[in-house]
């Protein structure tokens, strides 16, 4: 499908704003997105906070953080999806501010798993921690033009890669190695594949809409193409926050040993 069919299929923010008198469209694609990602959030934040009774004592921790996350981000996205649907802005503000509090609880979900059932020095969950927060800043910076667009991509691609450098060859990996819980194993393994290759998908977004030459995705000289970024990261959203939840609660329910610590 050419650029010419695509916006046929995703009418311009200018033209649905115009239109919508704050209702959502039959033919807006995005903001049926946004909906569907602010309803499964809300989905699953009631089905994680029912669950953190059913589960061993030390996984209520991960669980109850699993909830947060989507919790957070379901009361972002009423937000993002009234402010799409109703002016046709992308939702920049409310995006990042939803990511700098639930990017950093997932990251430190990493240092709860691995402390439930072995010792971990504290300052690997700080580290983890700062790390996430100065990623999704530096994507800030760059989407809000503090910094250039490839400086803020740079900066926040090196901070995830330290994060997966060190949740599958550093400190953390080498914690896990000594594991002796299947579910705990299991959690941390599917959380870095979610952190590692689910992940994947923001930079993507952020690089068709800002750092890919313009002829390629924008033939016609308009400014970035925020249909197609809104699309992708509240795709990226739905899958990483609703995974991520459901790789510490399946862990947590097929955990039927006793609590190795406390």
């Amino acid at each position: 499908m050419d650029a010419m069919d695509a916006s046929i299929m995703l009418p311009s923010a200018a033209d649905k704003a115009a239109t919508a008198g704050g209702a959502l469209r039959s033919d807006d694609i995005v903001g049926t997105t946004f909906y569907i990602a602010c309803n499964m959030m809300l989905a699953f934040t009631a089905f994680f906070f029912v669950q953190v009774g059913q589960v061993p004592k030390r996984w209520k921790t991960s669980v109850s953080i699993a909830g947060l996350v989507t919790g957070v981000a379901w009361y972002n996205y009423t937000y993002m999806k009234d402010q799409w649907v109703k002016t046709g802005n992308s939702p920049t503000q409310y995006r990042y501010t939803d990511w700098l509090i639930t990017v950093p609880l997932q990251i430190v979900e990493f240092y709860f798993i691995l402390k439930a059932t072995t010792p971990v020095n504290p300052s690997l969950g700080t580290r983890l921690f700062l790390t996430s927060l100065f990623m999704v800043f530096a994507g800030w910076m760059g989407e809000n033009n503090v910094v250039g667009k490839l400086p803020g991509f740079v900066l926040g691609m090196a901070s995830w890669l330290y994060i997966v450098y060190e949740t599958t060859a550093g400190e953390a990996a080498e914690h896990a190695k000594t594991l002796k819980s299947e579910a705990s194993r299991a959690a941390f393994n599917n959380v870095r594949l979610i952190v590692s290759i689910g992940w994947i998908i923001y930079p993507v977004g952020y690089m068709i809409a800002y750092i890919i030459p313009g002829p390629i995705i924008r033939p016609h000289g308009e400014g970035p193409p925020y249909d197609i970024l809104n699309v992708v990261y509240n795709f990226a959203d739905l899958v990483n926050k609703g995974a991520f939840g459901l790789a510490i609660w399946s862990a947590a329910a097929a955990d039927k040993e006793e609590p190795l610590l406390g």
